[in-house]
């Protein structure tokens, strides 16, 4: 790739060229680098613990100010509104580079200080690329294509976690020192994203949108009223609702299952690892082959998946916890959490906002949500030391919110090219 490669054009058909893919894996490293970010730092969570005497709310709170919360929507919050203000390449362009600091930082820490300030740079990096890199894919995809490659960033969401846990397995006789690899593993993925990504070009239809947009629809606070706040309202609640359960799932499954006994530190690694791999295939067999099909399709994915997911956690009530519950939770929310989760949530972010709004809107609401789920992470040791029942209650009712308001209020979007949708959001 060179730095003169032109920006592939979006269509209004199915087909999707080579160098869409290509931007599209491009872009979709930064849920790599998040997911993988985030499944790290809950890899490692038992041994800082041990190693550095932290607490049961020191881990939480650490859990709460990085890539899986509060410092990723500190991120997410600037970067979002930046690359609308000043496009999606001079945020995700650089970036990363703060992404690899960061990372070397967790790396080498020898006390909490540098633990805490690490995983708070990596979280803010991380935020501020999602929202501009997710829009820079939905602005290259073909209308009736848009969800298969929203979908396939997806894909790079749950590798990056598979990487990380199958290399933590594999390190584990090393103890902490085998952390520290694991997260030098994605400070190298970092950084050949970011001399790969030099080669992107600006999107054009941002290019396009800044010299003819109205000051009105620039203005942040046009994200508060109209269809823009419906879709604002309806997008930030399937996934700040969701997001508890997947974060609470990304980061804690290690610990969890450690410090209730329910099985090894190797054993939650495993478990997590699974979830993740199911969380692919699914993607791939059903969400990118039909996403893009019917609203019909698309409601009755979300519908099957809110269920599957409620379920999975409602066990939880149930039956004792052991190592074949958690398993059994992780097959039921690997397959339900997919289909009705966050490639749904970042294929309608694409789609039911104006250019100059988009990576705005995201942001906010991948913002919102990692606040909420950085304000859960300081409960859930602390709720999980006194059994596992109260966290398996609370995570099936906030499934079950997800599943109702996607399923009953989820708008008609599918095949319809971004202009489009923008002309008949605007006079609805």
């Amino acid at each position: 790739m060179t730095s003169r490669e032109a920006p592939p054009a979006p269509g209004t058909t199915t087909g999707i060229t080579r160098q869409q893919w290509k931007w599209t894996a491009l872009a979709g490293m930064a849920s790599y680098l998040d997911a993988g970010s985030i499944v790290a730092l809950g890899a490692a969570l038992p041994l800082f613990q041990e190693m550095m005497g932290l607490s049961g709310f020191a881990v939480g709170a650490l859990a709460a100010i990085g890539p899986n919360a509060i410092g990723c929507a500190i991120g997410a919050f600037a970067g979002g509104r930046l690359g609308d203000k000043l496009g999606r390449k001079k945020i995700y362009k650089w970036d990363l580079l703060v992404y690899a600091f960061g990372i070397l930082l967790i790396a080498a820490s020898m006390n909490p200080a540098m633990l805490f300030i690490g995983t708070f740079i990596v979280g803010v990096a991380v935020g501020a690329d999602v929202p501009t890199s997710l829009a820079l894919v939905g602005e290259i995809s073909p209308a009736k294509g848009r969800g298969r490659l929203v979908g396939f960033t997806q894909v790079a969401w749950s590798l990056g976690p598979v990487v990380v846990l199958l290399m933590a397995l594999a390190v584990a006789p090393l103890g902490v020192l085998g952390i520290r690899l694991v997260f030098l593993q994605l400070f190298l993925v970092a950084m050949i994203t970011w001399a790969l990504r030099r080669g992107i070009t600006e999107s054009t239809v941002w290019q396009a949108a800044s010299t003819t947009a109205a000051s009105a629809g620039t203005k942040f606070a046009a994200l508060f009223r109209g269809a823009n706040l419906k879709a604002l309202l309806w997008t930030g609640s399937i996934y700040t609702f969701w997001g508890l359960a997947a974060g609470t799932a990304g980061i804690f499954t290690p610990y969890i299952v450690t410090t209730l006994n329910a099985g090894s530190q190797a054993a939650g690694v495993a478990l997590a690892c699974a979830q993740f791999s199911i969380s692919i295939v699914v993607v791939i067999f059903i969400v990118m082959r039909h996403s893009d099909s019917t609203y019909r399709a698309r409601r009755l994915m979300w519908g099957v998946g809110s269920i599957m997911s409620v379920v999975a956690y409602g066990l939880f009530l149930v039956f004792p916890f052991t190592v074949p519950l958690v398993l059994a939770n992780v097959i039921l929310f690997g397959i339900g959490g997919t289909i009705a989760g966050e490639a749904t949530y970042k294929t309608f972010s694409q789609e039911l906002f104006p250019t100059m709004l988009r990576s705005t809107a995201q942001g906010f609401t991948f913002g919102v949500a990692r606040v909420v789920l950085g304000i859960w992470s300081f409960f859930v040791p602390v709720l999980a030391a006194a059994g596992i029942g109260v966290v398996g209650l609370l995570l099936a009712a906030f499934l079950a919110i997800a599943g109702f308001i996607g399923y009953f209020y989820m708008p008609d979007t599918v095949g319809k090219s971004l202009e489009q949708i923008e002309r008949e959001r605007a006079t609805a």
